[in-house]
């Protein structure tokens, strides 16, 4: 299975947190297993994440598509900056990153 068919199981069967605000939200609560940042996140957001994310021994991916590849992969119709994996659901996401 391809990340990107493992983002998308993760959205659609998964327990997921979308958007840079839900993410730091996320991981501050200690819910975030995994986070994927798209290559465009505004650098403010972006440093906001990797430090909270250190803190929280969380692991972080920088997916190479822009915000709209991440959002249309989420299957949103709008640009998608930051997504926390919170539960899986089917997809094997956890092992492959």
């Amino acid at each position: 299975m391809s990340l990107n068919q493992s983002i998308a199981s993760a959205v659609s069967t998964g327990k997921c947190k979308i958007g840079a605000r839900a993410v730091l939200d996320a991981i501050r609560n200690g819910e975030a297993r995994l986070v994927v940042v798209a290559a465009n996140c505004p650098k403010n957001q972006y440093e906001d994440i990797m430090h909270y994310a250190a803190l929280g021994s969380v692991k972080v991916y920088e997916f190479g598509g822009t915000s709209w590849d991440l959002g249309e992969i989420a299957g949103k119709p709008f640009m998608v900056s930051a997504i926390a994996v919170i539960e899986p659901g089917d997809s094997q996401i956890l092992s492959i990153v």
